[in-house]
């Protein structure tokens, strides 16, 4: 049996591969794994991934919580618009499987910060990711993707461009 720290990298690591197939809907160019960037206060921060924006030096933390007993709270999300604020990122990505208890939406919003959800025992072949009025299956060999009430069926890692969710 995994221990807890590694289901959670390991969240990380299918976290970062299907946001980097569905990155257009993101509005985002690519998706970069786990690194550490400098904050203006001098202390670093670990970003468990980074979408970076086409054309520019802008950028989105994109921070998992694989969280399976309760949504995630304010201060989880408060300490997140802290990050953004101190990197200087343009917003976040918050993935994780239950969402955003009422208080965390509330700075969510404030921040520029997108819940996305994504099940706790994902794998990048099988897998359910939400976001705004996003929905993305993935079947062993198949993916599909759409508005929320309608799926179009896709082969896999073939992800067209469908548009942004205006994060940053």
């Amino acid at each position: 049996m995994s221990s807890p720290l590694s289901r959670s990298r390991r969240y990380e690591e299918v976290a970062a591969e299907i946001l980097g197939r569905v990155k257009h809907e993101l509005g985002i160019s690519s998706v970069e794994g786990k690194q550490v960037v400098p904050g203006l206060s001098g202390t670093d921060w670990e970003l468990d991934a980074k979408g970076i924006k086409a054309g520019s030096d802008a950028y989105v933390i994109i921070e998992c919580r694989r969280y399976t007993t309760s949504r995630l709270k304010q201060e989880a999300v408060a300490g997140l618009a802290w990050r953004i604020h101190d990197t200087g990122a343009s917003g976040a990505l918050l993935v994780s499987p239950l969402g955003l208890q009422e208080g965390a939406q509330r700075v969510a919003a404030a921040a520029n910060v997108v819940a996305v959800h994504l099940d706790a025992e994902a794998t990048p072949q099988q897998f359910v990711l939400s976001f705004l009025n996003h929905l993305f299956v993935g079947l062993t060999g198949v993916e599909a993707r759409g508005e929320v009430g309608t799926l179009t069926p896709v082969v896999e890692n073939n992800v067209g461009e469908n548009g942004s969710c205006g994060v940053g």
